[in-house]
C-alpha cells in the first residue's frame, strides 16, 4: 500500500498556543487546527487569495535576531526569545505560517480594526435579516454579532442598489447585501473556467454585473450560491422556499456520472428542498454541476411508477414467468444499480441461469465534474462480479438472441430497452419484468412491472472512477407503492431457486465481504463519509470511456474500514 508522503511541519505560536502544522498553511487554516476562528468572508480554501474584505485582520510577529551575528535577541523580563511585532494589523488570509511565527487574533488592536472593518461593510447592507433568504447560513449575519460594536455612526442614506437581478437561469443577485468579496468572481474564472462575472463603478457603488452580452448560465454557476458569504446570490430554484434550520442534512453522491461527487440532500418532513455540494478533497474538492443539483425533484416526478398490488402478488407473477421461460432467460443489470443491489442482481442472474449484459451511457465529459461514463456505477458491478467486460451502449447480442428466439423473458434492471436499442417488435416478442422508478416505454410494454426507489430514498454504495467506494444514506422516506430494489431483488432470487438473501445494507454487507475479495474487509457501516480507495490493479488494463484526466490529482491508497 502506498503512503502518503509526510508533510514538512513547522511551529507556529498562536494566541499563546504552539502548534506544529504543514509547512505553507494558511494561518486562516492553522488557527482553525487550535479551534480558533478568523473571521473573513473574501478567503476560501479552494480560491486564489485576494485579501480584499480586511475582515481577517491579526497581530503577527516574529522571533527576534541580532542583525549582525543571527543570534536570537533575549527578553531579559522573561528569559524568553523576544518577540517583534508588526506594528499595524495584518491580513491572515494572505500569510502562509513559517517557523517560529506568533500570531493574535484577540488583542485589543485585533478586535478594535475587525469592529472597524464591520462597521464599513454595514454601513450600506440593508438591515432586514428576518426577511433575508440567506438566513441561518449568513456570515455576515454570525461575525456581526461577534465583531460587531453593537452600534452604527453612520447617520446618512444608504445607497440604493439593485434587487432581485436576474445573473443568470438560476442564480438572482440582490446586491445591497454584496460585500465586495469577489468570490464568486474567482470561482467562475479559476475553476469553471467562465470568465463571466466582475465589479463595475467604485468604492460604495460598486455593484456586481455580467460581463456585456454575458450571462452566468454555465453548469456550475450555482457553486457562486453556495459560497456567497452573505445574502447575495440566491438559487432561484430554493430561494424563499423553506428556512435552512428546518431541513435535515443527509450525505448522498450524484449519480449523473461516474465521478461520484459527494453532496448533501435537504429535506423536510418527507420532502425534498435542494441539493448542494459536499467537501471531499480527493473528489469533487467543494463543488458540484448545476444538472445533479435538480436530481432530487425525481423524487416526487409525475411519472413515478407505483403500485397498488402487494409486492408479493407481483414477484409470484415473476416466478411463473420464470418458471414458464426457464433456461431462456436474460437478465440486463444497470450500472445506476448500487454495488448492493448489483451483487444480488448477480445472484439472481445466477438462479436463473440467465446471461447478463449492462448498457453504458456516454457523452462529452467537461474535464471538470462530469465524466464521459454517465453511470455511477459501472466499476461497482466489475467489482462484484456482475460483469467482466466494459458494457457497450447497445444491447445488440440480447437483440439478435431475442431474433432467433432462444430468449423468452427478459429482467431489466431499471434499463429502458427501447433505449438501449431493441425496438419495439423484438419487446413483443419476450415477457419483460421490469424494475424501475419512472414510467418509459419499457416499463409500459412489461409483462410484469416492480416499482423501485430512487436514490434518496435508500442507502448504498456506488464505485466511482477512482475506484473509491461511497455510501449515500436514506433522505427521505420511499414513495408509497414502490419498494426498496434489495427487497425486491431479494424476492426473485427466492422465486427463481436461489437461496435466501439478506434484503437490508448494513445485514447484507457480511456477505459481500465474505464473496468479493477487493471487498474483503469493508463493512457499509464503518465506510467513512469520503469514501475509500480499492485495489484497481485487477482492471487497470481497461480502457475506461472518460479518457480524461480531472483537475483533481488522484489519491492515495487508504485505510480499509474494517468491522
Amino acid at each position: 500500500m502506498i503512503q502518503p508522503a509526510k508533510p514538512d511541519l513547522v511551529t507556529v505560536n498562536i494566541d499563546g498556543k504552539e502548534i506544529a502544522v504543514p509547512k505553507g498553511t494558511n494561518v486562516i487554516e492553522a488557527a482553525r487546527l487550535v479551534n480558533v476562528d478568523v473571521p473573513h468572508y473574501c478567503y476560501h480554501p479552494k480560491l486564489a487569495v485576494v485579501g480584499n474584505c480586511r475582515m481577517c485582520l491579526i497581530e503577527m510577529g516574529m522571533p527576534a535576531v541580532d542583525p549582525a551575528t543571527k543570534a536570537p535577541v533575549i527578553d531579559p523580563a522573561t528569559g524568553k526569545q523576544k518577540i517583534n511585532w508588526i506594528p499595524r494589523p495584518q491580513i491572515g488570509c494572505g500569510t502562509n505560517v513559517s517557523p517560529g511565527l506568533h500570531i493574535k487574533t484577540t488583542s485589543a488592536m485585533v478586535k478594535e480594526a475587525r469592529e472597524g472593518v464591520m462597521e464599513f461593510l454595514l454601513i450600506n447592507h440593508p438591515l432586514d435579516c428576518p426577511i433575508c433568504d440567506q438566513a441561518g447560513e449568513c456570515k455576515l449575519q454570525e461575525q456581526a454579532t461577534s465583531y460587531g460594536r453593537g452600534y452604527s455612526r453612520f447617520v446618512e442614506q444608504k445607497n440604493v442598489k439593485p434587487k432581485r437581478t436576474q445573473l443568470g437561469p438560476r442564480v438572482t443577485l440582490d446586491d445591497e447585501r454584496c460585500v465586495l468579496c469577489s468570490r464568486c468572481i474567482r470561482f467562475s474564472k479559476d475553476i469553471a473556467g467562465e470568465d463571466v462575472l466582475g465589479f463595475v463603478d467604485r468604492g460604495s457603488y460598486s455593484t456586481l454585473t455580467c460581463h456585456p452580452n454575458r450571462k452566468l448560465d454555465h453548469n456550475y454557476s450555482l457553486n457562486t450560491v453556495d459560497i456567497c458569504p452573505v445574502g447575495a446570490l440566491t438559487s432561484t430554484d430554493f430561494r424563499f422556499k423553506m428556512r435552512v434550520w428546518f431541513l435535515k442534512q443527509t450525505n448522498t453522491i450524484d449519480t449523473e456520472s461516474s465521478v461520484g461527487v459527494n453532496s448533501v440532500a435537504w429535506s423536510r418532513e418527507g420532502a425534498l428542498y435542494r441539493i448542494t455540494p459536499r467537501r471531499n478533497d480527493e473528489v469533487n474538492d467543494t463543488w458540484m454541476a448545476d444538472s445533479g443539483r435538480l436530481l432530487y425533484k425525481q423524487v416526487a416526478a409525475e411519472d413515478r411508477l407505483k403500485s397498488a398490488e402487494s409486492l408479493d402478488a407481483l414477484v409470484a407473477k415473476a416466478a411463473e414467468l420464470f418458471k414458464t421461460s426457464a433456461g431462456s432467460i436474460a437478465l440486463v443489470g444497470s450500472g445506476r444499480s448500487s454495488v448492493e443491489e448489483q451483487f444480488l442482481t448477480k445472484k439472481l442472474a445466477t438462479a436463473l441461469k440467465a446471461s447478463v449484459a449492462l448498457v453504458s451511457r456516454t457523452a462529452a465529459g467537461d474535464k471538470l465534474l462530469i465524466s464521459a461514463d454517465r453511470n455511477p456505477n459501472v466499476r461497482g458491478a466489475l467489482v462484484t462480479g456482475l460483469i467482466s467486460a466494459l458494457p457497450s451502449a447497445r444491447l445488440a447480442q440480447l437483440a439478435a438472441d431475442i431474433d432467433a428466439g432462444k430468449i423468452k423473458t427478459v429482467v431489466s434492471v431499471g434499463e429502458d430497452l427501447i433505449a438501449a436499442g431493441l425496438t419495439a417488435a423484438q419487446l413483443a416478442k419476450v415477457s419483460v419484468v421490469y424494475l424501475g422508478t419512472h414510467a418509459n416505454p419499457t416499463s409500459i410494454a412489461s409483462k410484469v412491472v416492480l416499482p423501485t426507489l430512487t436514490v434518496f430514498e435508500k442507502n448504498g454504495t456506488f464505485v466511482n472512477q477512482q475506484f473509491r467506494i461511497q455510501k449515500f444514506a436514506k433522505a427521505v422516506p420511499g414513495l408509497s407503492g414502490a419498494q426498496d430494489d434489495l427487497v425486491i431483488l431479494s424476492k426473485l432470487v427466492q422465486a427463481a431457486g436461489g437461496h435466501e438473501t439478506a434484503s437490508e445494507v448494513n445485514a447484507l454487507w457480511p456477505a459481500i465481504a465474505a464473496e468479493v475479495p477487493v471487498l474483503g474487509t469493508i463493512l457499509y457501516r464503518n465506510l467513512p463519509e469520503t469514501g475509500l480507495l480499492l485495489d484497481r490493479s485487477a482492471w487497470a488494463g481497461l480502457p475506461f470511456v472518460e479518457g480524461e484526466t480531472l483537475h483533481y490529482k488522484p489519491a492515495q491508497p487508504a485505510a480499509t474500514a474494517t468491522a
